[in-house]
């Protein structure tokens, strides 16, 4: 299934995308929900972000390619850290270069959704707790990044996590193909089958650091590829089984 949010007549509500029609759902779709006979054309709504966070926890250097990139050192654990949940950013939102920055890049990612909570649990277990998975894009201001020599400013700036445009559920979350294009070129290219930590094994981490609650959404690292965008550009996200996320940078 895939899950979606938006907004109709001023109303948010969950939905139930299939093909290009909206299935308006009664309910929470992490507890209780009935999926009614209301539909709508994906086009006559508003999308927004699938889910509303109470964290973004991500992952840095988490494939083989972009460590060799970056010219890093294997991590013998999972490197973490935080975006706030202002940076949400919806399918076809504005990434809004921040005016104090030099460089502001894409960096394509498999973000995962967890359905229920989940607090030190091993990794074999972690999969049956994820709801479903995103397309995400974690915007970075590249020049900060360095500057700070820690990575929280350049990471949080409103609009600097795009995720959308649904949740999609039952995929194999360790094999799935992911790309990101920049104005229709393809800037990065892989597979979760490349993470140096896999999925199971990023859950079950995270949960020993901190509780993780329904719509709680994990970036689980990016490809090699990075680089810059420019006001004016398009870029899109899409991964295997979920669809295309698409932003405007100005």
């Amino acid at each position: 299934m895939k899950f979606v949010r938006f907004r109709k007549d001023n109303s948010c509500s969950y939905g139930l995308l299939e093909d290009d029609k909206v299935k308006k759902i009664e309910g929470d779709i992490f507890k209780d929900y009935e999926i009614t006979n209301c539909c709508y054309d994906i086009n006559d709504v508003e999308v927004l972000v699938p889910c509303q966070p109470s964290k973004i926890v991500c992952v840095g250097l988490n494939y083989k390619g972009h460590v060799q990139e970056v010219n890093k050192a294997l991590p013998e654990e999972p490197v973490i850290f935080l975006k706030p949940p202002s940076a949400a950013l919806p399918h076809k939102g504005k990434i809004v270069k921040p005016a104090i920055s030099s460089r502001v890049d894409y960096e394509g990612e498999v973000g995962l959704v967890i359905g229920k909570p989940a607090k030190n649990i091993r990794p074999e277990e972690a999969y049956s707790y994820i709801l479903g998975a995103t397309c995400f894009n974690d915007v970075t201001a590249r020049d900060l990044q360095s500057k700070d020599g820690q990575w929280t400013r350049s990471k949080s700036f409103d609009t600097f996590a795009p995720f959308g445009p649904c949740i999609a559920t039952d995929l194999n979350y360790d094999n799935l193909s992911i790309e990101l294009l920049l104005n229709g070129e393809v800037k990065q290219k892989s597979n979760t089958s490349d993470l140096i930590f896999n999925v199971g094994q990023l859950v079950s981490f995270i949960s020993q650091v901190m509780v993780l609650m329904p719509g709680d959404v994990i970036a689980t690292g990016t490809p090699s590829g990075i680089g810059p965008m420019s006001s004016g550009d398009t870029v899109q996200v899409k991964v295997e089984g979920v669809g295309v996320l698409e932003n405007y940078v100005i």
